[in-house]
C-alpha cells in the first residue's frame, strides 16, 4: 500500500511538471593525465599529448521536472565523431537538480548512469589498449558503463526565456567535456512545455 502511495504522489509530480526537449553540440574532450600513448591517432588534438581534444556531434535529450522546478530525470543521448574521429555516442539515465539560481544564474548537477561506446580502437594501426574499454579486437564496438556518469551545468539567462548554457562532464583521471548550448523556455500553453539543452 505504501508503494502504490509513493507511486501516486510521483504521478501527481509528472502531471503538474515541465518537459525540456534539447540539442547541443558537443564538444571538447579533456585528458587531465594527457593521452601520450595514443595522441598521434587523434586528428583533432589542440597539444602534442592529447591533454585537450576536439569533439564534432550533437547531444539530444528529454527532461522532465518531477518536483517543481528543483529535480528532475533527464535521458541524454549523444552521437559524435569521438578522439580518433570515428563513431562514438553515449547513453545516460539520470537525476538532475539545480543547485544554484541567482538572478540571471542557474547552476544544475546530475548524476545517474551511463553507457558510453565507440568504434573499436584495435582497428587503428598504433593503438595502445589502456583498458579502460572493455570489447577486444574481435568485436566491432568498444563499450564503458558507469553507474555514476553525471554533468555540472551552467546557464545564463539571456533575455525572457533564451538561456546559454556550458555543460561539464567530470570524468577524472580519465576524461573530462565540456559543450556548449542554447535552451528556450516555451509559453505553458504548448504541449511540450520547455525546451532545453543538456
Amino acid at each position: 500500500m505504501k508503494v502504490f502511495k509513493l507511486l501516486l504522489v510521483f504521478f501527481f509530480f509528472c502531471l503538474n511538471a515541465k518537459d525540456n526537449v534539447g540539442v547541443k553540440f558537443f564538444g571538447l574532450s579533456i585528458h587531465p593525465l594527457g593521452e601520450k600513448d595514443n595522441a598521434h591517432l587523434m586528428p583533432l588534438k589542440l597539444d602534442k599529448n592529447g591533454y585537450f581534444v576536439l569533439n564534432i556531434g550533437g547531444v539530444a535529450m528529454y527532461e522532465k521536472f518531477v518536483l517543481g522546478d528543483f529535480v528532475s530525470i533527464k535521458l541524454a543521448q549523444a552521437m559524435y565523431a569521438d578522439c580518433a574521429t570515428r563513431l562514438g555516442g553515449f547513453s545516460h539515465l539520470g537525476l538532475r537538480g539545480r543547485i544554484i539560481k541567482k538572478g540571471r544564474h542557474f547552476l544544475y548537477g546530475g548524476i545517474g548512469p551511463t553507457l558510453i561506446y565507440r568504434r573499436n580502437w584495435h582497428e587503428l594501426p598504433g593503438y595502445v589498449d589502456q583498458h579502460r574499454f572493455k570489447g577486444g579486437s574481435s568485436v566491432k564496438w568498444q563499450y564503458l558503463f558507469l553507474w555514476y556518469g553525471g554533468e555540472f551545468e551552467y546557464k545564463y539567462l539571456i533575455k525572457d526565456n533564451l538561456y546559454f548554457s556550458i555543460s561539464f562532464v567530470p570524468g577524472y583521471p580519465d576524461l573530462m567535456n565540456l559543450s556548449l548550448g542554447i535552451s528556450c523556455i516555451l509559453p505553458k500553453k504548448h504541449k511540450i512545455t520547455n525546451a532545453s539543452t543538456f
